[in-house]
């Protein structure tokens, strides 16, 4: 398994020591406010020096700029509705899948998470130190070559699941706690269906979808193509023009230059890392660069969105349900920077939709997205560290 020390995290957390930004702290002199009420953030910026202002001289004579062509999706392509990006028309009707996938240091590697459109994040249990666990989110489930290790899912998953039509891919759950919520009948899901692996481990760590498991798994009671008014001509979030570039700082006087996000997972110490090369926030876990273990690749995202929750604990055990259906607030990352917005979620099926300061929507770039739903009580604790300009 590829695996690297958190070497390069360390030099970004010494780079950026003098200028970071911990949400739910007071602001100083200088101090932006990055959001609303609860989710206010301070940020500590210091000027930037003046550009030296030259003599005026004669302009060199320039050559008329070539127009530039826009680009176009292939005929035989469409763009994803859970990206955006061109993938095989083939696709379009093609419902997604939803997959739990156990994010205990015991179910490590993974395997085929890379693979994902989206990737949501959250709390598993207010017990044993808030492990996390991740859903995985793929329109091209077909091409699964391994994915995994399968684990139980949770109500809001449940209800996340639901707004995709996606069929969720689980292994159990808390009866108790999900069932009332698979009666209400607007998610389909497959549980405990998929192969065991002799991996060496325990049980619980051993299921993973194979190819061929998600073929014997639909049929006549459970579509393989979009249901309930769903269509692919609808994109889940507000991508920007084909060809187009999101860029945050020319259009909010409020953006953060972001290098890191530290999260507050404590059980597996979650965080993301910008890489300049490629422009994407790059995952980490317990310690390390999270890779997956099917291509080596690392685990990243063109979009991060920091979703501000409040949560009913269920019971003694530590089950609980975020509050996703509502408002709320937090943050939308890409490309080094952040902007504070508020989301909006109406209804079961209904999307997640995310705003501005103006009310308008906002315009994701085109790519991979991260989710982590953040437990309101702990929103304070998220941190996000910011490159110092000179």
């Amino acid at each position: 398994m590829k695996r690297k020390m958190l070497t390069r995290a360390l030099s970004v957390l010494t780079a950026a020591a003098m200028l970071t930004c911990v949400w739910g702290c007071g602001g100083e002199d200088g101090t932006e406010n990055a959001g609303k009420g609860s989710s206010a953030a301070s940020v500590n910026v210091e000027p930037i020096a003046a550009p030296v202002q030259e003599e005026p001289g004669e302009e060199p004579a320039q050559e008329p700029e070539a127009e530039e062509e826009i680009p176009t999706i292939p005929d035989d392509m469409y763009a994803s509705e859970l990206t955006g990006l061109p993938i095989s028309r083939e696709l379009a009707m093609q419902r997604p899948i939803a997959v739990m996938v156990d994010n205990e240091v015991t179910a490590l590697p993974h395997f085929g998470t890379s693979d994902g459109d989206i990737v949501y994040e959250m709390v598993n249990s207010t017990k044993n130190n808030r492990i996390t666990r991740l859903m995985v989110l793929l329109k091209d489930w077909e091409s699964i070559e391994q994915m995994g290790s399968i684990r139980s899912t949770r109500p809001t998953n449940i209800m996340l699941a639901a707004e995709y039509n996606a069929v969720l891919c689980h292994d159990g759950g808390p009866v108790v706690h999900i069932t009332p919520y698979f009666n209400k009948g607007f998610v389909d899901h497959f549980s405990g269906t998929f192969s065991r692996v002799n991996n060496g481990k325990s049980r619980e760590y051993t299921e993973y979808i194979l190819p061929g498991d998600l073929d014997k798994n639909f049929g006549d009671s459970v579509s393989r193509d979009y249901k309930d008014g769903f269509s692919p001509d609808t994109p889940h979030f507000n991508f920007v023009e084909y060809g187009t570039k999101t860029d945050l700082a020319s259009l909010y006087e409020r953006t953060y230059p972001t290098k890191q996000i530290i999260l507050p997972f404590p059980h597996n110490s979650s965080l993301l890392l910008f890489n300049d090369d490629t422009r994407e926030y790059e995952y980490y876990e317990y310690g390390n660069q999270y890779f997956d273990e099917i291509n080596g690749e690392p685990l990243s995202f063109t979009n991060v969105v920091l979703q501000k929750s409040s949560f009913t604990k269920l019971d003694d055990e530590g089950y609980l349900v975020y509050n996703v259906l509502g408002t709320g607030d937090g943050f939308y990352i890409t490309d080094g920077l952040a902007k504070s917005i508020s989301w909006v979620k109406n209804g079961d099926q209904d999307f997640t939709r995310f705003y501005d300061d103006n009310g308008q929507e906002i315009a994701f770039n085109r790519g991979k997205t991260y989710i982590a739903i953040v437990p309101d009580d702990t929103w304070d604790k998220v941190q996000m560290n910011a490159e110092i300009y000179q």
